[in-house]
């Protein structure tokens, strides 16, 4: 069957289809109202632009922790189960945030975002793969990347959510707060805190009620496919230079480090898009501030769409340059202009972020041949520079401004293009024992 007429999926595999493609649209909210949450919590608990990172920071060390136990887990108690279990500490996260907000502590809310992550991790851990299976082998990569966009979607609306439910009632100046008696203060600050209490309950809610859909549904049985490499002769196993390492393949190191920096200056641009609006334009509230989030995201989702039907007329690799090009011209726009100008520029990051992380992951793996689990592994361990960059960017904003912070993104975009431009490439005597092996292996 040719790829263009194998259908999405079948007919028995619709529900247990829809079902899992609802995982991608909840993970978002769970990813994306951080960044509602970094300017409600900085007014809460006073905090600095490097501290109120540290929500990036405990939200990205989970899913990068739990990545690899989800998956070795998921081995002996299989994909439905893994789905399961990732669902409910999904839900326990979320209603750890009643508790931390009655306790009014910072740290408590850091913990509520770990585990919430944790159970995210185990989520994308295992419906990537399982997707994959729900349908013709055929059209597994568009059927993947079908269920990938209603993530873009779940990014667009939950700053729509944050806005209207966490970001309300009046938010006071520094001078403002400084006329307060400390009672007022603290009753302020209090409130400001409670606001993400029905969201999260919310969510809560949500991730439960899928939870019991999944496990009262029949989902199909994954069969792990190991043949392929049980085929791979002794002689292209064993030969010079080929040993099942990484380090015989610099393209995928390289992508690796590509990925890094990329989900690094994704989340680092995203968690600060409010801060920038309200630096650069004097008098803005972060909830008028939160229309300018909404704008990265919906450029982020077009671009997403967009970027699929461009990728077959244009390649891969020349897309991605094309696209760190953008974010460098843009980013370099919001360090050097003043006024509205700059912001409009952030929020036009979004769009070129769109298709960064699935490129970047396909020619990162490419030519692995047996190790291609391995390098897929190592693709999904670099997120946790969504944890390292938003720190960093807090840093030099509480030394200096959130503006000059946006230097950060502006040099992973430069290894990004040298990666898209050079750094992707495999050298070639792996790319042709790459071909042979998958020649002798059919």
């Amino acid at each position: 069957m040719k790829l263009d007429s194998a259908p999405l999926t079948e007919r028995r595999y619709l529900a247990p289809f829809a079902l899992i493609t609802t995982l991608f649209f909840l993970w978002a909210f769970g990813v994306n109202l951080n960044d509602i949450l970094i300017p409600r919590f900085k007014i809460a608990f006073a905090l600095s632009d490097y501290r109120s990172s540290f929500i990036q920071v405990a939200f990205f060390g989970g899913y990068f922790l739990a990545a690899f136990p989800a998956g070795k887990l998921m081995e002996r108690i299989g994909y439905k189960r893994g789905i399961l279990l990732g669902l409910f500490l999904c839900a326990a996260g979320a209603l750890l945030f009643l508790p931390a907000s009655s306790a009014g502590l910072y740290v408590f809310f850091l913990f509520a975002l770990f585990v919430m992550a944790c159970g995210q991790s185990f989520l994308e851990v295992a419906a990537n793969p399982y997707v994959t299976i729900l349908g013709p082998p055929e059209s597994s990569e568009r059927r993947l990347n079908f269920a990938q966009s209603f993530n873009s979607v779940g990014a667009v609306l939950s700053p729509l959510l944050g806005r209207a439910l966490i970001l309300t009632g009046a938010e006071y100046t520094p001078a403002q707060l400084a006329l307060m008696s400390g009672a007022q203060v603290h009753g302020y600050r209090a409130q400001q805190a409670s606001t993400v209490k029905l969201p999260y309950l919310l969510i809560a809610a949500i991730f439960l009620a899928v939870a019991a859909t999944i496990y009262f549904t029949h989902l199909p049985d994954v069969v792990e496919e190991r043949s392929g490499e049980a085929q791979v002769p002794d002689s292209l196993k064993q030969g010079s230079g080929s040993r099942h390492s990484i380090l015989d393949h610099p393209h995928l190191l390289k992508g690796v480090a590509a990925q890094f920096f990329y989900v690094g200056a994704q989340v680092g641009v995203a968690s600060f898009v409010i801060r920038f609006a309200q630096h650069t334009v004097p008098g803005m509230t972060a909830r008028i501030a939160a229309y300018y989030l909404l704008g990265h995201q919906i450029g982020f989702m077009a671009g997403r769409f967009g970027g699929s039907a461009l990728m077959k007329t244009i390649s891969a690799s020349r897309l991605l340059a094309i696209f760190a090009g953008g974010s460098l011209i843009c980013v370099t726009v919001s360090l050097l202009a003043h006024g509205i100008v700059p912001v409009w520029a952030v929020v036009l990051i979004g769009l070129f972020h769109s298709i960064m992380f699935p490129t970047i992951f396909a020619l990162g793996i490419k030519n692995l041949g047996p190790l291609t689990k391995r390098g897929s592994s190592l693709m999904v361990m670099a997120i946790i520079g969504g944890a390292v960059f938003p720190a960093i960017m807090g840093r030099i904003s509480d030394a200096t401004n959130i503006q000059t912070a946006f230097v950060v993104p502006l040099f992973c975009y430069l290894y990004i293009l040298y990666f898209a431009v050079w750094g992707y490439k495999p050298a070639e005597r792996l790319a042709m024992r790459s071909t042979a092996v998958e020649v002798q292996t059919r």
